[in-house]
């Protein structure tokens, strides 16, 4: 897979619906309100992102490195399509585990 470096970019207030960024390294990037409604973020790192204002809808952040994101609320992720497997600092993983288990189960599974 070829390597996606966005690292420290600046996409501040970007429209990315739909936008496919798997598996791209965005450490320390500028999220500021930035639309990322339904965006696929599988695998991607996001390090030291300032997500402040940054619209999450429906966003997949399956196996996402989000420690250390900065400016992310337990209401932004709340609305996201899942966690599943994603790393995130223990002030927001917790509350959201309690109030949303169900974004931290596997999106993919069958009924």
């Amino acid at each position: 897979m070829k390597e996606r470096n966005l690292r420290r970019v600046n996409l501040e207030g970007a429209d990315l619906l739909f936008a496919r960024l798997v598996g791209a390294f965005l450490d320390g990037a500028n999220l500021k309100g930035a639309e990322l409604i339904r965006a696929d973020l599988l695998w991607t790192r996001l390090r030291g992102v300032d997500f402040e204002g940054a619209d999450l809808r429906k966003a997949n952040f399956k196996e996402t490195k989000l420690k250390g994101a900065k400016n992310l609320t337990i209401d932004q992720l709340s609305k996201v399509k899942t966690l599943y497997y994603a790393e995130l600092d223990e002030e927001l993983e917790v509350p959201l585990r309690e109030k949303y288990p169900a974004l931290f189960e596997n999106p993919d599974k069958e009924e």
